[in-house]
């Protein structure tokens, strides 16, 4: 785990990991807005190879919606980011970024509930996600 994030590993292919995410941030409340494919952007790009490696734009809209009305700016700092990658040991990991480090930024403390609720939520789904691979 880093420290402005929040990381599980799992025994589960790619793919597999990748549906699981996508269900686990559903039953959550948050909705996939962007997508994006690094492995393949880097090859198109640079014509380099790395680990495979997607990066979910997730968001709760009731979340953001409250945290919009405290802080205009906050839209700067969304949506949250899930990371599924295959580590250097062929591992998946999923990793999401802990939204209290998000909302440091602006320094508003009336948001500091708003993502304490976010970062349970996005803590339930990588429980989730790793309870479905033992």
């Amino acid at each position: 785990m880093t420290q402005f994030g929040m990381s599980v590993r799992v025994d589960a292919p790619l793919d597999q990991a990748l549906e699981r995410t996508r269900a686990a941030l559903a039953e959550e409340g948050f909705g996939i807005l962007t997508e994006i494919d690094v492995a393949s952007t880097l090859k198109a790009k640079l014509d380099v190879d790395v680990q495979p490696q997607i990066i979910l734009g997730a968001c709760n809209a009731p979340l953001a919606r409250q945290g919009l009305q405290i802080e205009p700016d906050l839209g700067l700092l969304l949506p949250c980011n899930v990371v599924v990658r295959t580590d250097d040991d062929g591992h998946t990991l999923i990793s999401a970024l802990n939204p209290e480090i998000m909302v440091s930024v602006p320094d508003r403390p009336e948001l500091e509930p708003i993502a304490a609720d976010a970062k349970t939520r996005l803590q339930n789904v990588l429980r989730t996600v790793a309870d479905q691979s033992t």
